[in-house]
């Protein structure tokens, strides 16, 4: 495949080939389905994914008293509701036959909630994608929401969040978001919180799947072993079985729109009193979007400032100075936002000190550059990392999920390490520049006071 493929909304049928003689094939049915399929050459297994371009962020609260919309309750925390209850039961399957369809033959199914899609997938061998496919269109078609399920999911998401609670890295990055992000939709938690899911109610939350689980909304991809037209007659052959009119036409719903929102302001500082050794800490910024020309630009500075064993942040903090045992950059891009963050746990009194060179390493990377040799193993390291990554089918899966909800156009490998290639080291320093001058967010977990931060935000 030469350069990147685009994926248009009114595109009936695509064709093409990726790399390693992979073929991708994409069917946008009349009633708005889209179904997209890359076939390895040699794969005996498939991995199959059911995603609706809704997440934590489209949730919305409750309508003021007197707005004159009726009906209108609070959605908050549907979306993770929604992951767990599609497992629940349909009018043909009660929960135990879901599992069992994918026990009995060695498959793996689960589901996964972000901030602006949620996706059912499952992994099997080749012979058994058709039944993949049927159980995960009767589960994301035909689920009934039952109302003593919908009270046990209740107590297991309590549940669920309080593992997370009592975890000092899950409890910084929620508050990292919230503290970067501040109002906008992509601050909250991606689980809810307590008090939603305690507020919740089956008719919100069976409201919000029937607004946003249709045929205009619902992308599948599979990847692997997998024999395109077979695939798009066995899911239609389900969703009519389902009830759905594939001959009623629709338009795929309209891509987010990828304009940037505003990323001005101060920085604010979240901190979480507990008993606990270390200080966890993030220390970042507003990012780029997932659609910026700069994204692979993002990741060689992404991998040469906090990426791995050689990055400087690990040489820095950890192997010279003895302050921290894990240390790490990362990006997440999202369509209208993102996040850069600098994570380091050590000592509450060492927190001063580390948060200081974390934002240190940024600044020096923004006035002095990056040298040659930082380049070449950043780009080896991501063009490794990125074969090794598609040898998954699942990695293969999510990417076709990704390029057609979020970008609209589908990267191979090839095409991939060509643009890695193009980053050159001014291009690096001046998107750390850029980084650098941005309002600084603080998030920290432990025996920690706010002053220990009162030089860092800004």
């Amino acid at each position: 495949m030469n350069g990147a493929v685009d994926l248009p909304l009114g595109a009936a049928e695509l064709t093409f080939a990726a790399t390693g003689d992979a073929l991708v094939r994409r069917t946008v049915l009349p009633s708005g389905v889209r179904i997209l399929s890359e076939h390895v050459p040699g794969s005996r297994t498939a991995t199959i994914g059911y995603w609706v371009a809704v997440g934590s962020r489209d949730e919305t609260g409750p309508r003021p008293a007197g707005a004159g919309v009726l009906g209108h309750a609070s959605s908050f925390g549907s979306t993770h509701f929604l992951e767990h209850l599609l497992f629940k039961g349909t009018g043909s399957r009660s929960a135990l036959d879901i599992a069992v369809a994918f026990d009995s033959v060695g498959g793996e199914h689960n589901a996964m909630t972000a901030k602006e899609y949620t996706c059912y997938y499952a992994k099997v061998l080749d012979r058994d994608l058709p039944m993949a496919a049927d159980v995960l269109t009767d589960m994301i078609t035909s689920s009934v929401l039952d109302s003593t399920e919908f009270e046990n999911e209740r107590g297991v998401i309590l549940e669920e969040l309080a593992m997370a609670e009592d975890d000092p890295a899950d409890v910084v990055n929620e508050r990292f978001f919230e503290a970067v992000l501040g109002a906008h939709p992509l601050g909250r938690p991606i689980g809810g919180s307590p008090d939603a899911i305690r507020e919740a109610t089956r008719e919100a939350v069976w409201g919000h799947y029937r607004s946003n689980y249709r045929p205009q909304d619902l992308v599948i991809t599979a990847a692997g072993a997998v024999d395109h037209d077979r695939l798009v007659s066995d899911v239609q052959r389900a969703l009519v079985a389902a009830g759905w009119d594939l001959g009623r036409r629709a338009a795929p719903v309209p891509r987010r729109d990828g304009t940037p929102a505003d990323a001005s302001g101060t920085g604010r500082l979240v901190t979480v009193q507990r008993p606990i050794e270390q200080a966890n800490i993030l220390v970042g910024v507003p990012g780029i979007t997932a659609g910026d020309e700069r994204r692979m630009t993002m990741s060689v500075l992404n991998s040469i400032l906090g990426g791995g064993m050689s990055s400087r942040l690990f040489q820095e903090v950890r192997e010279k100075r003895g302050l921290a045992y894990s240390v790490y950059s990362f990006s997440a891009a999202f369509s209208d936002a993102g996040v850069f963050g600098l994570y380091a746990g050590c000592s509450p009194a060492k927190a001063h000190d580390v948060s200081e060179l974390l934002l240190a390493e940024l600044h020096r990377m923004a006035e002095h550059g990056v040298s040659a040799d930082e380049m070449s193993r950043a780009v080896g390291q991501l063009s490794g990392g990125s074969a090794i990554a598609l040898e998954d089918s699942d990695t293969r899966m999510s990417r076709l999920g990704r390029a057609e909800i979020t970008l609209g156009e589908f990267i191979d490998l090839d095409e991939s390490l060509r643009r890695l290639a193009r980053v050159t080291a001014d291009d690096v320093r001046e998107l750390a520049a850029d980084l650098a001058s941005r309002s600084v967010s603080v998030a920290a977990v432990g025996a920690v006071e706010e002053s220990a931060f009162d030089s860092i935000v800004s």
